[in-house]
């Protein structure tokens, strides 16, 4: 897979979301590292939603798991000062939907503040939870099927005000020991 270069929008959601898939699967086996499966997993996954053999999940799968979690931060698990924070922020054409919002404490959703999501993560240092990461791949793919985007060079993105940061999709994950797929209501308060 690294040899292969990615230049269009859809393969890089494919490649992010099937590299998701293979750490989300590490992480429900409670492995250390990736393995063999993981990669063939990814492998597969990028191949089938490239040539149309395969889909990615709906955002309505998203919504059951965003119901089940509750009302607690999505980023940090607390339960106190709970606001909706918009995943794509509205000041850069993020929509005012139920497919756009989770719950987010007062504190995170301040640090958060504008920034793209994954940016935040970024600044943050830490990894988000899959489930969350998975909601903003699936906007993100949304986002550009709507507006004709899917097939255009990464680079034409890069100039574009956006919703999302094209150029700063996971393409790599971090070690499956070291990632959740959902915050647990571990740290209530603050982070």
């Amino acid at each position: 897979m690294a040899k292969q270069k990615i230049e269009i929008v859809r393969e890089l959601i494919y490649y992010s979301y099937a590299n998701l898939a293979m750490a989300h699967m590490a992480v429900e086996k409670k492995q250390a590292k990736y393995g063999m499966l993981n990669f063939m997993i990814r492998a597969k996954l990028f191949k089938g939603l490239k040539d149309g053999t395969m889909n990615m999940r709906t955002i309505f799968d998203d919504e059951k798991i965003k119901l089940q979690t509750g009302l607690m931060c999505n980023y940090c698990g607390s339960t106190e000062k709970l606001t909706l924070d918009h995943i794509f922020p509205q000041k850069y054409g993020g929509e005012d939907n139920a497919d756009n919002l989770i719950f987010a404490c007062k504190t995170c959703n301040s640090s958060k503040g504008k920034k793209d999501l994954i940016e935040w993560m970024i600044f943050r240092g830490k990894f988000l939870p899959l489930m969350i990461i998975r909601r903003y791949l699936k906007l993100t793919f949304n986002y550009c099927s709507l507006n004709g985007l899917l097939d255009k060079k990464i680079d034409e993105l890069k100039e574009l005000e956006l919703p999302f940061r094209i150029d700063l999709l996971p393409t790599s994950f971090p070690k499956p020991n070291e990632l959740t797929l959902n915050v647990e209501n571990n740290n209530p308060g603050n982070q």
